[in-house]
């Protein structure tokens, strides 16, 4: 689930979080998500990163057209939605208790043609990892998933688990804390990572990650 901190107060970033909808423009198709802070907290609200990284695979172009694709910690749902109109076959993961509500803003926002290129699926990162085939993905997709630090080894287990030489992990993300730092050194030891875009008006990085050496090229 996409865990980020945040703290009561007014303005913009409040009446963001609580506001029961929220509306985004791509792949040529108007997207508009439920959001319920106040039963489900963060799973349940569009981040920044989500945002960003939904622009940048759609800004580079990347061909995702029949690409196996996961989402970790999909939340509401606004990447794997936008992954699924791009052309990927795509499972879209979190664990149990925002599966309801990020399966209903997915049925939603897809039209029919496109709903079984997208599955919503159960994941606890470090947890029943055989109900996912190992290394079978062409992308591994995270978006603010990178806050507890006490997540970090099963977060790594499971890229690890999903990862073949072939696959392309990219993590959209800001860094707040040294533990994000800690994170990403704990990613280079088991992956050749990159940063390859920086939103500096959002202050999100994009990190793109793979065993062996990273290509320039997806």
């Amino acid at each position: 689930m996409a865990l980020v901190p945040y703290e009561e107060g007014g303005g913009w970033a409040a009446r963001h979080l609580h506001s029961s909808s929220a509306t985004f423009h791509f792949a040529s198709r108007t997207i508009r998500l439920q959001q319920d802070w106040r039963r489900l907290g963060v799973a349940a609200v569009v981040w920044d990163p989500a945002v960003v990284l939904c622009a940048y695979l759609e800004m580079e172009g990347i061909d995702l057209r029949d690409r196996s694709v996961i989402e970790l910690g999909a939340g509401t749902g606004l990447l794997g939605i936008v992954v699924t109109l791009l052309g990927a076959r795509v499972t879209i993961t979190d664990r149990a208790a925002a599966l309801e509500f990020l399966a209903s803003n997915v049925q939603a926002n897809l039209p029919p043609e496109l709903r079984l290129r997208a599955v919503v699926k159960e994941l606890t990162w470090g947890k029943d990892l055989d109900n996912f085939p190992p290394g079978a993905f062409d992308f591994v997709l995270g978006a603010d998933i990178v806050y507890l630090e006490e997540t970090f080894p099963e977060l790594l287990q499971t890229l690890e688990h999903l990862c073949s030489e072939r696959t392309v992990i990219l993590l959209s993300c800001r860094i707040r804390y040294e533990r994000d730092l800690r994170f990403l050194k704990m990613l280079r030891d088991r992956f050749s990572v990159h940063e390859v875009h920086y939103d500096s008006s959002k202050d999100v990085h994009i990190y793109k990650a793979q065993r062996g050496s990273c290509k320039d090229e997806f």
